[in-house]
C-alpha cells in the first residue's frame, strides 16, 4: 500500500529523549501512527534490514549500531506515498546535508547517528513493514 510506510526512531533518538518530538512532528503533518512498538532487535532482524548493504564497509556498523538499544518501530499512514512524505521531513541521510526543519537538519550531527529510518519506496515500505509488522503487510 503506498499510504503506509515504516518508520523507525532509532537508538540514539530514543537515548537522546527524542521520541515525542518525532512523534509529534509526523503527526502534526497531519499523518497517523496506526501501530508502533518500543522493542530492541536481534542481529537476524537488523541483518533482514540492511541486506541491501551487505558487504558495504559499513554494514557492520549499522547493524551494530541499530541492535544497540531500543527503537521504536512504527507503521505510519497518510496520504499516497507517505513514505515519500516521511523521508522529506527526515531531511538528508547526512544531518551536515539535511535542511534545516527537517528532523535530522534540526536534531542530528552525526551520519552514523541520524536518529531516524524511513522506507525509501512503496517497495521498502512494504518489505519493512512484513519485517516488523506482519500483520500490517498486504495479503
Amino acid at each position: 500500500m503506498n499510504n503506509r510506510t515504516l518508520v523507525l526512531v532509532k537508538p540514539d533518538a530514543m537515548e537522546r529523549g527524542l521520541l515525542g518530538e518525532i512523534i509529534s512532528r509526523l503527526e502534526r503533518k497531519g499523518l497517523r501512527i496506526i501501530a508502533g512498538e518500543i522493542r530492541t532487535i536481534g542481529r537476524d532482524v537488523a541483518e533482514l534490514h540492511y541486506a541491501e548493504h551487505k558487504g558495504k564497509p559499513f554494514y557492520e556498523e549499522l547493524v551494530s549500531f541499530i541492535t544497540r538499544s531500543t527503537l521504536m518501530a512504527m507503521v505510519v499512514e497518510g496520504p499516497d506515498d507517505t513514505w515519500h512524505i516521511v523521508r522529506n521531513m527526515m531531511g538528508a541521510t547526512n544531518p551536515a546535508d539535511a535542511a534545516p526543519g527537517t528532523i535530522r537538519g534540526d536534531l542530528a550531527c552525526l551520519l552514523t547517528e541520524n536518529l531516524i529510518h524511513g522506507s525509501d519506496s512503496a517497495e521498502s515500505a512494504e518489505r519493512e513493514i512484513a519485517l516488523f509488522f506482519p500483520e500490517y503487510s498486504a495479503p
